[in-house]
């Protein structure tokens, strides 16, 4: 292995901009809604900027942490990622909000699991199949061990009530699973079994199958689920080319339900018009190219498998949250990496953006 060079500067600036973007636009979006639940317009925007700061400090810690010491940890990760899972069903330190069970509080402070799930799966899988390569290509002795870990995790996200996570889990786990040379014809025939058992528990859920019908007309539905969709597309309608203005979002003013969370590309693209979303995406696809060229020349199997999943992580998730911000897909909630307010997925994203950056250091870039 070569010696450590510089990191990534491409992936390193883009993260830094989308993050300083991502903040200026939470402070944006949030203005009307602070003011009216907590008298102080500023009080998303100092929670965004403590958590981002937090984030700075996790990927500085690991972009300097070598990510080769990372793999003999992951399965005790993997493991502490279910407990805390588990814990979420429990009363007095999960709880329910809105209908769902994401969130643990331990004195005061709350944290998402399914963050830490999603890191959990990306870490266990690509230390462990960097190891087992060679058997990945047998269903039972190498891949049948994956998707039965893959369904405790699936499982038990889908219980909190999170379908956004469970589908990025599981869209995550088979990129890592692909890349690590698994067969096709078993995702095609593991697929089909596993499209229509998620159908089937769609339509028989009430609150998903709600979401498809808000979906299919949400103009029809606009007093219960539609409501936020319509007001999204008004957002998205409403700015145009070059947007109404940095700071003059109609749609945030009580109309779209917390317009700083999953929602908030709608406001972007309102503010800033067709020029400013078409600038934020060319900086995810630039942060995923640099990724896939981490992962392309990354100097062992291992942080090529890590760097996949990072990087499959955050393009899935932004392509996802799009996609329901602009009704392609049915509304569920999924955030905007880097842009999307809120503590633990932010910390936790840019802990794994250090992460690839550090796998950069030792990558052999002459390859391309």
């Amino acid at each position: 292995m070569k010696g450590k060079k510089p990191f990534d500067f491409w992936i390193f600036m883009t993260v830094l901009i989308l993050l300083s973007l991502g903040t200026i636009m939470v402070f944006s979006a949030s203005g009307p809604y602070a003011s009216n639940r907590y008298h102080d317009v500023y009080y998303v925007l100092k929670r965004q900027l403590l958590y981002a700061v937090l984030g700075l400090i996790a990927m500085f810690i690991t972009m300097n942490f070598d990510y080769r010491k990372l793999g003999k940890l992951s399965p005790i990760v993997l493991i502490i990622s279910i407990v805390l899972l588990v814990l979420v069903f429990i009363p007095g330190i999960g709880g329910e909000k809105k209908g769902t069970w994401r969130w643990i509080e331990i004195g005061g402070f709350q944290f998402q699991p399914s963050e830490i799930a999603k890191f959990a799966i990306i870490l266990f899988f690509s230390y462990s199949l960097s190891k087992r390569r060679d058997q990945i290509t047998y269903f039972f002795k190498g891949l049948l061990p994956y998707l039965i870990i893959l369904g405790i995790f699936a499982g038990l996200v889908l219980l909190e009530r999170h379908l956004s996570a469970t589908i990025i889990i599981l869209a995550v786990a088979s990129v890592i699973l692909f890349a690590a040379g698994a067969r096709i014809k078993h995702f095609i025939l593991l697929g089909i079994p596993a499209i229509a058992g998620l159908i089937v528990i769609i339509l028989t859920t009430d609150y998903m199958s709600d979401r498809i019908a808000s979906y299919l007309y949400p103009f029809e539905h606009m007093s219960a689920e539609g409501w936020q969709t319509v007001q999204s597309l008004y957002a998205i309608g409403s700015g145009g080319l070059f947007g109404r203005g940095l700071g003059r979002s109609l749609q945030k003013f009580l109309y779209l339900p917390e317009p700083h969370n999953d929602f908030i590309f709608s406001v972007l693209a309102e503010e800033l018009g067709f020029v400013g979303v078409f600038a934020v995406l060319m900086l995810y696809l630039i942060f995923i190219w640099r990724g896939i060229k981490v992962a392309m020349n990354a100097p062992d199997t291992f942080g090529s498998l890590l760097a996949t999943g990072i990087t499959s992580l955050i393009a899935i998730q932004s392509l996802f949250n799009v996609a329901v911000v602009t009704n392609t897909v049915p509304p569920t909630g999924v955030s905007l990496p880097f842009f999307s307010a809120g503590g633990t997925a932010l910390v936790v994203l840019l802990a794994e953006v250090g992460i690839l950056l550090n796998i950069s250091k030792y990558a052999n870039y002459e390859r391309i």
